[in-house]
C-alpha cells in the first residue's frame, strides 16, 4: 500500500532543559521550546528556557544529532514587540535550527534579519489550505507548516500533493477544536487570551467546589462540569465541559480525550508528511520520555514495513495512560462530518 514513502521526524516538546534531555534521549529526532517570556504560546511559571539554558539544551540536542526549534508564535502587541524580535534573534545566535513563527510582521522581520534561519509557520496561523501556503512561501520564504488539527486526512493528503513545503500535523497529545491560540469561548469566560496566557483555562478563574459529594468545575464562576464521588477530575476547558444542548447531556463539543493517530502512520506517511509534531510543553520529563519512546518504536517499526504495520497493545496502554481522560480519538483526521 505505501510503496512510496516519506519516514516522519518526531517533533517534540521541551518545556524546559530535563525535558529537552529526555525527549532526545527517548529518541525524538526535534524537539521545539520556548524562551521564557511573551513570545511562546505557553508562557507560564515554571516552564521555558532562559538564554543559558536554551544554549546547554541546543548544544545538547545537536551533539546527539537532534535538531531544536524556537516557538516565537503569539502576536505582538501594538506597543512593544522587543520579547518578540529579541527573541528570533537570540534563536539565530544560539544556532537554533529553525522558529515556529505565526504573525506577519514577526515572519517579515525574521526574513530580512535572518535571512539563513528557517522560517516555520506555526499552526496558530490557522493556515489550513494550499492558497494559504503559498502566500507563506511566496511571501516569506517559510520551508515548513505545521496544519490545524480540524483537518481531515484526506485534506492533509491533498495539501502535501500540492504543496512544495514540508508538512507537519499534530499526532499526540491535546486536541484543540478551536482556531488554534485564539480560543473566543476561553477568552470570553475567563477575559484572558489563551495566546497570550499559556494555557486556556488560567488558574485565576478555575475553581473546585465540593457539595454534597459532588465536585462542581467551575471557570471564573460559570459551571462547566460536575463529578460524582470517585469519578476522576480533569483540569477544566470550556470546549471539554458536560452541558446540556438539543436534549442531549455530556460532552457537546469535544470529549477530554487526546489525540494518538498511531493507527494511521502508514496512511500518514502515504500522505507526504515530513514531521510527526508531540503536544505537551507543559507536561512533565516522564509523561515526555514515555511519549516520545512510544512514538519512536510505532514509527520505526512502521518504517521498517509499512504494509504489515500493526499496532502493539503496549503502545495504546502506554499513551492512554498518559492521555487526558485515559482515552484516544483520531480527532478529525478520520471523521466523516464532512
Amino acid at each position: 500500500m505505501t510503496t512510496d514513502y516519506i519516514k516522519p521526524e518526531l517533533v517534540c516538546p521541551a518545556g524546559n532543559l530535563p525535558a529537552l534531555k529526555a525527549a532526545v534521549d527517548a529518541g525524538g529526532d526535534t524537539v521545539y521550546l520556548g524562551f521564557r517570556n511573551a513570545s511562546n504560546a505557553r508562557n507560564f511559571e515554571g516552564l521555558n528556557f532562559s538564554r543559558e539554558e536554551a544554549e546547554e539544551g541546543i548544544c545538547y540536542a545537536h551533539d546527539r544529532n537532534a535538531r531544536v526549534f524556537v516557538a516565537v508564535n503569539t502576536s505582538p502587541g501594538p506597543r512593544d514587540t522587543t520579547p518578540w524580535t529579541s527573541s528570533i534573534d537570540m534563536a539565530a545566535e544560539l544556532g537554533a535550527d529553525a522558529v515556529i513563527l505565526s504573525d506577519i510582521a514577526l515572519l517579515a522581520y525574521a526574513k530580512e534579519n535572518h535571512p539563513n534561519l528557517r522560517r516555520h509557520l506555526s499552526v496558530q496561523a490557522s493556515a489550513g489550505n494550499y492558497e494559504a501556503l503559498e502566500f507563506y512561501a511566496r511571501e516569506f520564504g517559510i520551508q515548513r507548516a505545521v496544519l490545524p488539527r480540524i483537518l481531515t486526512l484526506d485534506a492533509i493528503r491533498e495539501i502535501c500533493s500540492k504543496s512544495s513545503l514540508e508538512i507537519e500535523i499534530f499526532a499526540s497529545g491535546g486536541l484543540c477544536v478551536m482556531a488554534e491560540g485564539r480560543c473566543w469561548l476561553s477568552s470570553y469566560i475567563t477575559g484572558d487570551s489563551p495566546n497570550m496566557n499559556g494555557v486556556c483555562s488560567p488558574a485565576h478563574a478555575v475553581r473546585f467546589e465540593e457539595e454534597n459529594g459532588t465536585l462542581d468545575v467551575k471557570l471564573d464562576g460559570m459551571l462547566i462540569n460536575k463529578f460524582a464521588p470517585g469519578e476522576a477530575a480533569a483540569y477544566p476547558t470550556l470546549c471539554k465541559g458536560r452541558f446540556e444542548a438539543g436534549g442531549m447531556q455530556g460532552h457537546v463539543m469535544e470529549a477530554p480525550y487526546s489525540l494518538n493517530a498511531l493507527e494511521m502512520l502508514p496512511e500518514i506517511f502515504a500522505a507526504g508528511v515530513h514531521g510527526l509534531k508531540i503536544e505537551g510543553r507543559q507536561r512533565s520529563k516522564h509523561y515526555v520520555r514515555t511519549v516520545v519512546s512510544t512514538w519512536r518504536e510505532a514509527v520505526d517499526a512502521c518504517a521498517s514495513n509499512p504494509d504489515d504495520y500493526v499496532v502493539q497493545k503496549e503502545w495504546m496502554a502506554s499513551l492512554d495512560a498518559t492521555s487526558e481522560g485515559g482515552a484516544h480519538t483520531t480527532g478529525a483526521y478520520e471523521d466523516a462530518w464532512r
